[in-house]
């Protein structure tokens, strides 16, 4: 008998402004997985991703089993660049599918943020909800009521290379004081459902600063933000996707002001934050 598992992972916004490399939130866009126990190796996809021994989930999987007798059907509706944590999504179908078929109980979190280089959208992805890591702990949370998101996501994409080679190796002191006050306001505003504080809390200077010119028109969305009645935005992971924060009353007329003003350039989507992370499921 075919064994067969169905594996779906959310996307991620990274850094949530002030917490670079720190903070990170899961969205609920999806990669779905379907891994079937074939007797032979392939992947079916319409996506535009490899599909050989390199694409990502394989790469995920054969962390720990060869994937020589399986097929792997991908679908997925997180954009494959832009800063909402496509790859760590990827990474993280083939580990937790191999890890389920197998029984291995492996470090998915240590495993996949080994693969992916990004540990704060790992720990979204396989957590849910708001997420602060800290080396190889997380710290999770779920999202105050009320608290809604939306995507500007532009057409053209930039390299996460490029974007993490525009930072500095060193910052000035006042910057790094400014984003400790910052991420403690923004995290301080999250538990206590005060969109106030929230609001205070999404100032950035240790990257968005200096990303902004690879991606002026998103800087530009960040930097006015509460023009279109937002709480404000943050760059959303390496960017170039902007993650706008709205609240239940606000987000539909935030939507329509945004849909205009980047209508030849990027997406607008509303997207909730997700609660549940990872999850598996035997067919």
């Amino acid at each position: 008998m075919e064994r067969r598992r169905l594996i779906k992972v959310p996307a991620s916004s990274a850094n949530l402004g002030p917490g670079f490399d720190a903070f990170a939130v899961a969205l609920a866009l999806f990669i779905e997985l379907e891994v079937t126990e074939t007797g032979s190796f392939a992947i079916e996809t319409d996506l535009g991703i490899t599909r050989d021994r390199s694409n990502l989930v394989v790469a995920g999987f054969e962390r720990l089993h060869p994937a020589d007798d399986f097929s792997f059907r991908i679908s997925s509706e997180i954009p494959l660049s832009g800063g909402l944590g496509s790859s760590a999504a990827a990474y993280l179908a083939g580990l937790i599918a191999a890890d389920h078929l197998f029984e291995l109980d492996a470090d998915l979190l240590a495993l996949a943020g080994e693969l992916d280089g990004h540990p704060d959208n790992v720990a979204a992805a396989l957590n849910g909800g708001f997420v602060v890591t800290t080396g190889g702990e997380v710290t999770r949370f779920d999202p105050p009521d009320g608290l809604e998101a939306v995507l500007v996501v532009p057409h053209e994409a930039v390299a996460t290379r490029e974007a993490r080679a525009a930072l500095p190796d060193q910052v000035p002191l006042a910057d790094a004081v400014f984003n400790v006050a910052h991420g403690a306001l923004l995290m301080l505003g999250l538990a206590r459902g005060d969109f106030e504080l929230i609001s205070r809390g999404l100032d950035d200077r240790l990257h968005q600063t200096y990303r902004g010119p690879l991606y002026p028109r998103s800087d530009d969305l960040i930097a006015r933000a509460e023009e279109f009645g937002a709480l404000g935005a943050t760059l959303s992971g390496a960017g170039p996707t902007v993650l706008v924060w709205t609240t239940l009353e606000t987000t539909g007329g935030v939507v329509e002001a945004l849909t205009a003003e980047v209508a030849d350039w990027a997406e607008v989507s509303r997207v909730r934050f997700e609660t549940d992370g990872a999850d598996v499921s035997e067919l």
